[in-house]
């Protein structure tokens, strides 16, 4: 199956109303066809109903650069959006967000990018208790399908300037952890999901949600949340068995 197919078919599961990660045109999906180009969705289609025809086919090296650039106008960013594209003929436009799936795609291991707005998510994210309350792992299957921890990047406008917020916050995690992350957090915005396959990016999607409305029902029955400490995650990812289970569920290790 080629990677647009998978891509569309993964929209099409984010969009459905039972996940509840999405609504209307919100989230947005990619995935890396080779060292040189990628999918990613069209400006303004809803994930449940895309087709392989509703996505653009870009160029990472006309948009990658935009990160080293100082100010980049909306202008010039629509401009490199048009000429990143494969394909001349496709008249849409591809995501505002189209640069940070760019980024993320380049990263070792990761094939396919899923953005989401999930109620459950943004029900902490929105909070002002922001990021402490899904910060860390409080349960071993968070650590195993989600990695020992999360990247969080403040709120900013999409685009470049919240591209570049995603690269530095990517950065940090590396350097602390030795290590790709899957799961990153935007205030006041949603979820990104970096997976190895498609179906990588949907568990991570999903346990995030899982977790996500543990830590409301903890935060609701008035107790603290408590977290597993570094030692304790570590170890989890270290087990033999996990790592067999990680292997099963299609996750990178």
């Amino acid at each position: 199956m080629s990677a647009l197919v998978e891509l569309a078919a993964l929209s099409n599961r984010f969009g459905e109303p039972t996940f509840d990660a999405v609504i209307l045109g919100e989230g947005n999906t990619s995935a890396k066809v080779d060292d040189q180009t990628f999918y990613v969705k069209g400006s303004g289609c809803q994930l449940q109903t895309m087709t392989t025809a509703d996505f653009v086919h870009l160029r990472f090296d006309v948009l990658l650069p935009l990160l080293t650039r100082s100010e980049v106008s909306e202008a010039e960013l629509s401009a490199a959006y048009e000429n990143a594209k494969v394909d001349k003929t496709q008249k849409r436009r591809p995501s505002v967000e189209a640069l940070f799936h760019a980024l993320c795609l380049q990263l070792p291991g990761v094939n396919f990018v899923a953005h989401s707005h999930a109620t459950a998510v943004n029900g902490l994210t929105c909070g002002k208790g922001w990021p402490a309350t899904l910060a860390g792992r409080m349960f071993p299957d968070e650590a195993v399908v989600m990695g020992p921890d999360s990247v969080f990047v403040p709120y900013v406008d999409p685009g470049v300037i919240l591209a570049k917020a995603i690269h530095d916050g990517i950065e940090r995690y590396r350097s602390e952890w030795n290590a790709v992350p899957k799961v990153i957090y935007m205030q006041n915005h949603g979820v990104i999901a970096l997976g190895a396959t498609a179906q990588e990016t949907h568990n991570v999607t999903a346990m995030a949600i899982k977790a996500a409305r543990i830590r409301a029902t903890v935060l609701a029955s008035g107790g603290g949340l408590a977290l597993l400490d570094r030692a304790t995650v570590l170890h989890l990812l270290g087990r033999p068995d996990e790592k067999y289970r990680q292997q099963a569920l299609g996750l990178r290790a």
